[in-house]
């Protein structure tokens, strides 16, 4: 799988978009402490950046006085409302709303299976590739920063990192991937091993 990501930009942006074309069974990963019940429908982009040096990801840091996952990094995204004609126009949506990446910037190559939070949501990862130059406008309410990471770090397996917390008195593991000064981890880590699979097949 890593052999793609040395190749110059066009043949690697080429490799993803027939990867997507051809879907092959894998095994996502699941999150602990699932709970029982119909669970949120929500939907976040996977935006990856082709930039002439390499492929990254863009990801964002959420501001500290949110309510849900204040602080965290995470895609651009959330829940399915009643005027979104389908996930991947919610993805679209908030991503437009969050950080102003317009919709004419990402080519759609597809969707990922629901990732099912441990905090009640079905998550449809929507995955894009996106060609600058672009220009950001974070909403400053949600978005504190948004920071792009190499695609070659975060689909290495050997940066997966496993960790656990007790939460309400169970210990739950989950996967981390500390870069720079920031944390990726929970949700947003264990769609990106879902990336790593998917590709890896």
């Amino acid at each position: 799988m890593t052999s793609f990501l040395n190749q110059p930009l066009p043949l690697a942006a080429e490799w993803l978009r027939k990867r997507f074309s051809l879907p092959a069974p894998f095994d996502p990963p699941v999150e602990d402490g699932i709970p029982a019940g119909p669970l949120r429908p929500a939907a976040v982009l996977v935006p990856i950046v082709m930039r002439e040096e390499g492929l990254t990801m863009l990801l964002t840091q959420r501001t500290d006085h949110l309510h849900h996952h204040p602080g965290q990094v995470s895609f651009p995204g959330g829940r399915v409302e009643e005027e979104d004609a389908s996930p991947v126009d919610t993805a679209l949506r908030e991503t437009e709303e969050e950080i102003g990446l317009a919709r004419r910037h990402v080519e759609l190559l597809g969707t990922l299976p629901p990732y099912r939070t441990g905090t009640g949501f079905e998550v449809i990862p929507v995955v894009g590739l996106v060609a600058p130059p672009f220009e950001l406008a974070l909403d400053d309410f949600e978005v504190a920063e948004a920071f792009e990471v190499p695609l070659s770090f975060l689909l290495d397996p050997d940066n997966h990192q496993r960790h656990a917390m007790e939460v309400r008195g169970r210990q739950r593991e989950y996967y981390a991937m500390p870069y720079g000064g920031h944390f990726i981890w929970g949700a947003t880590a264990g769609m990106i091993v879902s990336l790593q699979r998917f590709l890896g097949r």
